[in-house]
């Protein structure tokens, strides 16, 4: 073998080992370029990530006068509505966005719950029982559990959204819309259901 074609074969093998090294080193080059130029992805989901809050404290459900414990509910995505017991037309669209945003989740919906925390002492309609079946009704006026949802203005604005480790981890706007809170649902069970 002559010298020059061990010297091409060199050449060969440099240039494989440098764009070896490029390829190995580009990710690194892309990610600090991103990170010191700002660049932030646009978010995807419709409700706004929120700073993780474990829910604590106990409450009182109304439908059989037992102690409510938070961690009754582990394991399921549960969507949280606070409100006065004398429930207004805001407070009614708020329960039943909550009921259509479950079923339509379909053979995931048993993975989902829906509670609606009572911040005061007013009496609720006993109609809205059969009108929001499967909603849990929780007396937690002077609860720590209230102080797990932090509010832009107030509480009752939002629906909140629990995750199965039992943290407040979204909030959705006031007048929500049901349509965008099924995508951003449908997207966590199909991810949480992949952790499994």
């Amino acid at each position: 073998m002559s010298n020059e074609t061990d010297q091409k074969i060199q050449r060969a093998h440099k240039r494989k080992l440098l764009v070896i090294m490029a390829l190995l080193l580009a990710p690194v080059a892309i990610s600090y370029s991103l990170y010191f130029f700002e660049y932030r992805p646009a978010s995807t989901n419709y409700g706004e990530l929120i700073e993780f809050q474990t829910i604590k404290g106990i409450g009182l459900n109304q439908a059989d006068n037992t102690i409510f414990r938070p961690r009754d509910l582990q394991g399921k995505w549960v969507m949280i509505s606070v409100d006065s017991g004398n429930c207004d037309e805001a407070c009614k669209t708020k329960l039943y966005h909550m009921r259509q945003v479950r079923l339509v989740q379909n053979k995931e919906m048993h993975r989902v719950e829906r509670v609606w925390l009572i911040d005061d002492d007013e009496p609720y309609d006993t109609a809205l029982v059969d009108a929001y079946k499967g909603t849990i009704f929780i007396n937690a006026k002077e609860s720590e559990i209230l102080e797990s949802f932090k509010p832009i203005e107030s509480q009752r604005k939002h629906i909140y959204l629990v995750d199965p480790m039992g943290n407040v981890m979204m909030r959705f706007p006031e007048n929500e819309n049901p349509s965008l809170m099924v995508n951003d649902l449908k997207r966590l069970l199909h991810l949480s259901q992949m952790e499994h």
